[in-house]
């Protein structure tokens, strides 16, 4: 049962996001041999000057042993 949480900046429509969705789901299926009932996927805006306290810090710095993809910036 994956869920798949993304948090970026705001923005993006509602179409894009739900092409953001489709496009998670269809690799989860491919990669983790998921069926499409199964998989989940939420998005969730966060404002630009919230990103370092309640994304970078706590899903970031503080959880690198589950972080699979690492990002190429550094806002400390």
């Amino acid at each position: 049962m994956p869920h798949v949480i993304v948090k970026m900046y705001p923005g993006r429509s509602a179409e894009q996001k739900q092409a953001l969705a489709d496009e998670i789901t269809k690799a989860i299926m491919a990669v983790a041999g998921s069926s499409e009932a199964s998989v989940s996927v939420s998005i969730e805006d966060v404002a630009p000057e919230a990103w370092v306290e309640t994304v970078y810090k706590p899903e970031i710095v503080q959880k690198p042993g589950i972080l699979f993809k690492k990002p190429g910036y550094n806002p400390l």
